[in-house]
């Protein structure tokens, strides 16, 4: 399993089925990178930019929590 596949595993109980499109979106929008080449040393950019995105979706303080095991992937 790869870190982006992990990270999208952690991520679908808070994003649902918008979870492999949303997560693409950090990792291409916001790393500049293809997803499928995430690596640990991006998990902190990472985790930053979904909590600040997923804001928008979902109340604060589950984005929050979402960062969080995003940093532990």
């Amino acid at each position: 399993m790869t870190l982006y596949e992990r990270v999208a595993a952690l991520s679908k109980p808070y994003l649902g089925p918008a979870t492999e499109q949303f997560i693409a979106r950090q990792c291409k929008s916001h790393l500049k990178i293809d997803p499928a080449n995430l690596t640990a040393a991006q998990l902190t950019d990472l985790a930053k930019w979904v909590d600040n995105s997923a804001c928008l979706i979902m109340d604060k303080t589950k984005a929050a929590e979402l960062a969080q095991k995003i940093l532990t992937a």
